[in-house]
């Protein structure tokens, strides 16, 4: 776990959930059948999660009733009366029991060591859900139970306007706890992140949100009956989702089996597709790309080589950073032509025909039409194969990483982006290194 952000957020959530417990056993729980109703919605909803794109681990039906609880006005007519604080002891009950539920049925089960990352996923959404069905409470439960909606101009429409309101504001401060926490997590930066969490509440988030507000409004009409009936639509769309995840599964899959190719006809060193991919995404990273562009950069970076298959002789090495300028264009264009035809995302091809362009126009000025990926895939292309040459020649592992990183700087500004060799620079102990078939990709 990096900085403190996380120990920060689990604290709030822990200290807030103590709370809510303690406050629920010293005064009871009000209405104690809706309250243990949520808990099992909640609960249920932990046990059936979807893993979206980005590798975010998500309990779509769980968030919903967690917010809808913290909406809940008036159920059937009746107002209730849990407030804020047994809206948090409620949620986290229901998270914990459902987390319980996994482990004992084998699927959350934690291995030795440090927390795994889909494990640390499942913390952070659990601590961001109980933080936002909080903060979404304290704007709405203290103005109901005391009455104060009923003073405002807020009856009809004007109520579900307010439950909108809070239920937006709700997703928004997810979304920012969210972005905390992978920011945290990964480095990346702040903005990039949010704008990441943003785009994602476009999509199931607004689902979520839409399905969260509607329960807490409907119950109000039809009881605790609304709960099961409208969270079916959410349970169709976690299938939906599944057979897409499925589906992105079985493209990673092919992309890795085509970066192979070169490998097995001998066009390329063992593991040089796998390493540049890594070091690209590691460079993204460092320069603050989005989820969805580490994803289109490493695919390119994967598939960087496939016009290599076209050559009748193989290049030394695979080094096609040391063949002349058209050579290599002429690769590009061709491995980009052999990936479009795989039916990969537009930019992945695009990004791969413009991997051997100059970073310069012909008057000097820097080609800011150059995609930022590759001018990355150029700078990791270029570094592992000056790697696997320096150890070839024998040079020790540090020696070899100081060498080929010179050796990219007097190309500074003219074949490589200054910006990206800044960032391999602050990155360089954390790229892997030269050539071996120990250091391939997955099979």
């Amino acid at each position: 776990m990096t900085g403190t952000a996380p120990v920060v957020v689990y604290g709030a959530a822990a200290g807030l959930f103590g709370a809510g417990v303690l406050h629920s056993l010293a005064h009871g729980l009000a209405e104690p059948a809706v309250a243990l109703a949520f808990v099992g919605l909640i609960a249920f909803g932990e046990c059936v999660r979807v893993i979206l794109p980005g590798d975010r681990d998500q309990a779509p039906v769980g968030t919903a009733a967690a917010l809808a609880y913290a909406l809940l006005g008036p159920l059937r007519g009746l107002p209730t009366s849990h407030g804020t604080l047994q809206v948090v002891a409620v949620v986290g009950l229901g998270t914990l029991a459902g987390a319980l539920l996994r482990r004992a049925a084998g699927g959350g089960l934690r291995p030795r060591g440090l927390l795994p990352p889909a494990l640390a996923a499942r913390a952070d959404a659990a601590a961001r859900r109980l933080l936002t069905a909080a903060f979404a409470a304290v704007l709405f439960q203290p103005l109901y139970t005391s009455g104060a909606i009923d003073r405002m101009p807020l009856t009809g429409p004007g109520y579900g306007v307010f439950v909108i309101a809070v239920a937006v504001l709700a997703a928004l401060c997810d979304a920012a706890l969210a972005a905390v926490l992978h920011r945290a997590r990964t480095g990346a930066r702040f903005a990039m992140a949010l704008e990441d969490e943003l785009r994602s509440l476009a999509g199931i988030g607004s689902a979520i949100v839409a399905t969260g507000m509607l329960l807490s409004l409907l119950a109000g009409e039809v009881g605790l009956w609304a709960l099961p009936l409208f969270c079916a639509p959410l349970l169709l769309a976690r299938a939906a989702f599944r057979r897409a995840a499925a589906a992105r599964a079985t493209t990673g899959q092919t992309i890795e089996t085509l970066a192979r190719a070169t490998e097995v006809a001998g066009y390329t060193t063992p593991g040089h597709a796998r390493r540049v991919a890594d070091t690209a995404c590691a460079l993204g990273r460092e320069l603050g790309l989005g989820t969805r562009e580490l994803a289109l950069l490493e695919y390119a970076a994967l598939m960087h080589d496939i016009g290599q298959l076209s050559l009748v002789e193989p290049v030394p090495g695979g080094a096609t950073a040391l063949l002349p300028a058209e050579e290599q264009q002429r690769i590009a264009r061709l491995g980009s032509e052999v990936i479009r035809r795989t039916g990969v995302p537009r930019q992945v091809w695009q990004q791969v025909a413009r991997l051997a362009d100059p970073g310069r126009l012909p008057d000097g000025r820097p080609d800011r039409s150059l995609p930022v990926a590759a001018r990355i895939i150029q700078v990791a292309n270029a570094h592992d194969d000056l790697l696997t040459a320096a150890r070839s020649a024998g040079l020790p592992e540090m020696a070899g990483r100081l060498q080929a990183l010179e050796r990219l700087r007097l190309e500074r500004g003219r074949a490589y982006d200054p910006v990206v060799l800044d960032a391999l620079a602050r990155v360089g102990g954390q790229v892997p290194g030269g050539s071996g078939a120990d250091e391939a990709g997955p099979d």
